[in-house]
């Protein structure tokens, strides 16, 4: 029996509920209560979101859109538009940091929040989640589940089993019991290979995990998975909230809708997507040592390749020059491409490093009329929309329809 005078823990972790489905019904709210699929309508498109009654018949997230159309026939779908997404991030993310600082984004739709030092003025941790899940819905139109425990991962398992738009608590004297009869498939980095070696042992829940000796574990899975596999399974997870987040990596790619051999089109996609790269840095305030490129080829065979700049940069022809080079060293002349990406990594803070003088610069290099020009084109785009001015070489080719990834700490 819950002792009624233990109090809430401290800890939330808040996860948006089909966040990207969610946003899109708020400028089609007829499709509400509908399967509704967001990803690419093309042969090759993947699903990025599916609205809980797509996901009643199986859809689900990553998977090639055929196969869910073929599961849900009757879905709609809508394409994806990134930007509407991290508008409604940033609005939600306001609102979770309105009731403590101590917020720790893990991607564009989830955080933890620490509300320890919120409970004196806001009331218990549980009420301060119904508040703020209320809240969310009121002034953004988006539901939420919130996880309410007293570590991370508890909070992060919690919010998954409240979904969708609930809250689920469980206090410290609860964790044991809530946790050991699950599958150990719940345990944070279980995935299905270390699943199936645990359970080769007979480890199967997570109390037999609890159970288990330690040096018995390490035999089985190794040191570090194995120690971290027997804290978590006796309720143990020492990670503190992380306010400061960088993000790893700035790209974006695109899938062909037929394998594309044409050189003059792979490297105007490459323009097209270095300078897009390149604006979300100068938006960020970021820039990146090493630029990367990712090829896959009409046999899925997928290669990355990267090179290291001797200066920071954020500048898109800068990022194209080294693509293009990549490109031109790893892939074969009228080799078919089904996929091809361009990222940068090494990132940093912009103040202060593009100051200095690059030591690239020279008569062939792209010059400081490059960076007035391309940030020229962002005020334009910030006031008009993206792509409204472009370089003249992209002026021909069609918008690509590419995806946009941002990676951070996440999962």
């Amino acid at each position: 029996m819950q002792n009624v005078e233990e109090p809430s823990p401290g800890i939330l972790h808040v996860d948006m509920d089909a966040f990207f489905a969610s946003v899109e019904l708020l400028d089609r709210p007829d499709l509400r209560g509908k399967p509704v699929i967001v990803g690419g309508s093309s042969v090759r498109g993947v699903v990025t979101s599916a609205t809980y009654e797509a996901r009643a018949y199986g859809v689900h997230s990553a998977m090639p859109m055929g196969a869910a159309l073929r599961l849900c026939p009757k879905a709609v779908v809508l394409p994806p538009h990134m930007e509407k997404y991290r508008a409604a991030s940033r609005q939600v993310m306001a609102l979770f940091r309105e009731v403590t600082p101590l917020v720790e984004p893990l991607s564009i739709d989830e955080a933890f929040l620490d509300v320890r030092g919120a409970r004196r003025l806001l009331g218990e941790s549980n009420v301060i989640a119904q508040r703020l899940r209320a809240r969310v819905l009121a002034e953004t139109g988006l539901p939420c589940s919130v996880g309410v425990a007293g570590t991370k991962f508890m909070a992060k398992l919690a919010s998954g089993r409240a979904k969708p738009d609930g809250m689920l608590v469980i206090r410290p004297s609860e964790v044991l019991a809530y946790l050991h009869p699950l599958s150990v498939r719940a345990l944070w980095g279980v995935g299905a290979k270390t699943a199936e070696q645990l359970e080769r042992y007979g480890l199967r829940t997570v109390g037999d995990i609890a159970t288990t000796p330690l040096e018995s574990l390490v035999r089985t899975v190794g040191e570090a998975a194995g120690t971290r596999l027997h804290e978590l399974a006796n309720g143990i997870d020492t990670r503190e909230i992380v306010t400061e987040s960088q993000e790893k990596s700035v790209g974006h790619e695109r899938t062909f809708d037929t394998d594309e051999r044409s050189p003059e089109t792979l490297r105007r996609e490459l323009l097209h997507q270095s300078s897009r790269v390149a604006s979300r840095l100068r938006a960020a305030g970021l820039v990146g040592r090493t630029v990367a490129l990712k090829l896959r080829f009409s046999d899925f065979t997928t290669i990355s390749r990267s090179r290291t700049l001797a200066e920071p940069t954020d500048l898109g022809r800068r990022i194209y020059d080294e693509a293009t080079a990549i490109f031109e060293a790893a892939a074969k002349a009228g080799e078919p491409i089904r996929l091809i990406g361009v990222r940068v990594e090494q990132l940093s803070e912009a103040d202060g490093v593009l100051h200095q003088p690059a030591l690239w610069a020279d008569e062939t290099a792209p010059s400081e009329g490059w960076r007035d020009a391309e940030r020229t084109v962002d005020r334009v785009s910030a006031r008009f929309g993206t792509d409204i001015l472009r370089p003249a070489a992209l002026l021909r080719a069609p918008k690509s329809g590419e995806t946009a990834e941002q990676n951070g700490t996440r999962n």
